[in-house]
């Protein structure tokens, strides 16, 4: 059994949670010693196509009249896309065509939660199978290390006993950034620092005047990949995701996987996997932020961290492999 992972633009999305997908997919594979390429050219059992781009559908078609499997991931909702984008109204019509013909013409549909399983299960025209499957967390990338705590702090230059809350996501309205810059208004003793980024042209023009109108307590980076960000996620003091709509939210499984509580949202993909006060903390208002974060920076959340790190080790990287495996097994002998 041999799978072709296809992932088209992958440079455009690498810094995205679709982008680190793909690794974790690769990783997974390998995990459980299943054979895998990315060649398109190359030969193959299964097609697992990760993008819905024009080249995504002409792979479809061509796999599909060569006699192949065809699995599309689910990474994409019609509602994620709402509030993203610069003229995201305009082109939404588009992207819905674009991913309903893709999931209308698979042989199975993964996607990493029961919540956008559901949504992608009653979309009209499709009726294949849908699976959900974390995207899954490498545990040990995201294990405590001094070093790169240092390297966090050093690259910020914070102080001893600075408060520190974190947000990785990019310039998205949907991602909740708007909201992060109004509850680090309130909150001007603490250091928030959101990274991410999106090019100008992409980017809706309320969120570059927010950009150059947040509280001076917000610091942007930009997109940090490594020992940085990877000691961001180990060392502050809460990781703040109040993004508006997910498939899953890889943000989530990097600050569970790293010891630190996390406040998110209350929305619906988070229900059936997060409990506010066992595994993480959440909210829906400003007003609920302000006070949720002051909570976490000046209690003990022993117990809710401890709970959050079993959250993580259920959707290790080594037993999403084996889903992936089982599943591309039924794929083909039905």
């Amino acid at each position: 059994m041999k799978i072709l992972l296809y992932f088209e633009k992958e440079n455009a999305l690498r810094i995205s949670g679709i982008g680190r997908a793909l690794r974790h997919q690769q990783q997974a594979l390998s995990l459980n010693n299943v054979e895998y390429t990315l060649n398109p050219k190359d030969t193959y059992d299964i097609a697992h196509i990760n993008t819905n781009f024009s080249q995504s559908y002409r792979l479809l078609k061509k796999s599909k009249k060569l006699g192949k499997k065809v699995i599309v991931h689910g990474h994409s909702t019609f509602e994620d896309f709402r509030k993203s984008f610069r003229c995201w109204k305009l082109i939404e019509p588009f992207f819905d065509r674009m991913i309903l013909r893709m999931y209308r013409h698979a042989d199975a549909i993964i996607t990493p939660t029961e919540y956008s399983k559901n949504l992608i299960s009653h979309y009209k025209g499709v009726h294949c199978p849908v699976y959900n499957v974390s995207n899954g967390i490498d545990l040990n990338e995201y294990a405590y290390s001094e070093d790169k705590v240092k390297a966090f702090r050093n690259y910020f230059k914070l102080k001893p006993n600075e408060k520190v809350v974190i947000g990785v996501g990019l310039f998205f309205e949907r991602k909740g950034i708007l909201d992060f810059f109004e509850t680090a208004r309130q909150m001007p003793e603490v250091k928030f620092i959101w990274f991410g980024h999106l090019d100008k042209i992409m980017t809706q023009g309320k969120i570059l005047r927010a950009i150059k109108k947040r509280p001076h307590n917000v610091i942007m980076p930009g997109y940090i990949d490594g020992d940085i960000i990877k000691g961001a996620f180990s060392n502050a003091n809460l990781v703040f995701f109040p993004t508006l709509e997910e498939t899953e939210g890889i943000v989530v499984l990097e600050a569970l996987a790293s010891n630190t509580p996390v406040l998110v949202r209350d929305i619906p993909v988070f229900e059936q996997w997060l409990q506010d006060g066992v595994n993480c903390l959440k909210a829906k208002t400003i007003e609920g932020f302000v006070k949720k974060i002051k909570y976490a920076l000046y209690n003990d959340l022993s117990l809710l961290k401890e709970a959050g790190y079993k959250i993580a080790q259920e959707r290790e990287i080594s037993k999403i492999g084996s889903k992936l495996k089982k599943i591309y097994e039924e794929i083909l002998k039905n």
